[in-house]
C-alpha cells in the first residue's frame, strides 16, 4: 500500500468547507483577503478557528494563503496575523514573500511553510533553496508541462503540489482596471466588481471563448477560459510522487466543487489501493461533466503543451 496523496481544496465558506471535507478532501485552503491572493472566500479569524476544528475532528489539515502582494502597510499588520493563526491551530501557511517566511519563523515557528511563487516557481534548484530557508513544499508552476514535472519531483528535498482541477490566473493586476474602463464610458458601477458579479472578458479573435474577470482588495484578476482536469492522467503525477493534489474551486459553484473533489477522491484511492491495477474511469467525472458550465471546456492546460516564458 503506498502513501496517498493528499487531496487539497480551496473553500469559499464555513458551509463548503463542511460539505469538501465530507467529499473527501484531505485538506482546505483559506486566507484572509489582505494577505491572500484570489481566494475561493475570505475567513474572518473566527471562521478560521471553526474550519480548523471542522478539518481536526475529521483528521484533516487547514492551510492559510499568505500569498499576496506585500506592501510596507501589511507588514505592520502581517505578524500578529501569523502568530493569531499559529494560535489557532493552522496546520501550514502558502507564501511567496521572504517577509512571510521570517514573519512565520518569528510568530508561529509551528506552522509549515509552503514556497508559491506561481508561474516563477520553475526549478528544482530555486526550490530546494526555499526548502533550506524552511519551506517544507513547494506549489509547482500551472505552466509547467507533465514532463518538466516529472523529471522535477526526484531532485525536490521537499513535498511538491500540483494544481489538477479548476480555473487558473492568466493576469492580474493592481489598477482597478474595469472600474476604471467603466467610469471612462461614463457608466456608473453600482455595488462590487468582485467574483459575485459573473464579468468576462471576450477577445476579437476568440469569441467563444469567455475569459471571467473581477475585481477585489488586491486589484484585478482575468482568469482561464478553460478549467484543468488531469484526472485521465493523474497516475501519472502519482508515480511520479507528487504530494498533494489541487482543486481550485474559485468561481464555482459549492456542488461543482463538492463532485470534483469526490471524483479525485474516488481516483486517488483506486491507484493507491493497487497500483499496477489501475486504469482511469471516464464514469468518476459524470457528476463533474453534467455541472460543468458548457461555456467552459475541460482541457489539460499547460500538462501536454511546451510553454515558452
Amino acid at each position: 500500500m503506498m502513501n496517498k496523496p493528499e487531496l487539497l481544496a480551496t473553500a469559499a465558506s464555513l458551509e463548503e468547507a463542511a460539505a469538501l471535507l465530507d467529499a473527501g478532501a484531505d485538506a482546505l485552503l483559506i486566507g484572509d483577503d489582505r494577505f491572500g491572493m484570489r481566494l475561493a472566500g475570505h475567513f474572518s479569524l473566527e471562521d478560521t478557528l471553526a474550519a480548523v476544528q471542522l478539518a481536526h475532528g475529521r483528521g484533516c489539515k487547514v492551510y492559510v494563503s499568505l500569498g499576496g502582494l506585500m506592501t510596507n502597510r501589511l507588514l505592520d499588520e502581517l505578524p500578529a496575523y501569523v502568530k493569531a493563526i499559529g494560535e489557532l491551530g493552522v496546520d501550514g501557511a502558502e507564501f511567496g514573500d521572504p517577509a512571510v517566511l521570517a514573519a512565520v519563523k518569528s510568530e508561529a515557528p509551528e506552522l509549515k511553510l509552503f514556497w508559491n511563487a506561481e508561474m516563477t516557481s520553475t526549478n528544482y534548484a530555486t526550490a530546494n533553496y526555499w526548502g533550506r530557508k524552511g519551506a517544507s513544499r513547494v506549489v509547482l508552476a500551472r505552466e509547467l508541462n507533465m514532463d518538466e514535472i516529472t523529471e522535477m519531483v526526484p531532485h525536490l528535498e521537499m513535498e511538491a503540489q500540483v494544481q489538477v482541477h479548476g480555473m487558473t490566473n492568466i493576469y492580474h493586476s493592481k489598477r482597478k482596471l474595469v472600474a476604471s474602463y467603466m467610469a471612462h464610458q461614463g457608466r456608473q458601477v453600482e455595488g462590487s466588481l468582485g467574483k459575485e458579479r459573473g464579468l468576462f472578458l471576450i477577445e476579437a479573435e476568440r469569441k467563444e471563448e469567455k475569459f471571467p474577470i473581477y475585481e477585489d482588495v488586491n486589484g484585478t484578476h482575468i482568469m482561464s477560459s478553460d478549467d484543468i482536469c488531469i484526472m485521465e492522467d493523474l497516475h501519472i503525477l502519482m508515480a511520479a510522487g507528487v504530494h498533494s493534489f489541487k482543486v481550485e474551486g474559485l468561481l464555482k459553484p459549492a456542488a461543482y466543487n463538492v463532485a470534483a473533489v469526490k471524483a479525485y477522491r474516488k481516483a486517488i484511492d483506486a491507484y493507491a489501493a493497487d497500483p499496477e491495477g489501475y486504469a482511469f474511469d471516464e464514469e468518476w467525472l459524470e457528476e463533474v461533466r453534467a455541472l460543468q458550465d458548457p461555456e467552459r471546456e475541460l482541457s489539460f492546460g499547460f500538462f501536454y503543451k511546451e510553454q515558452v516564458y
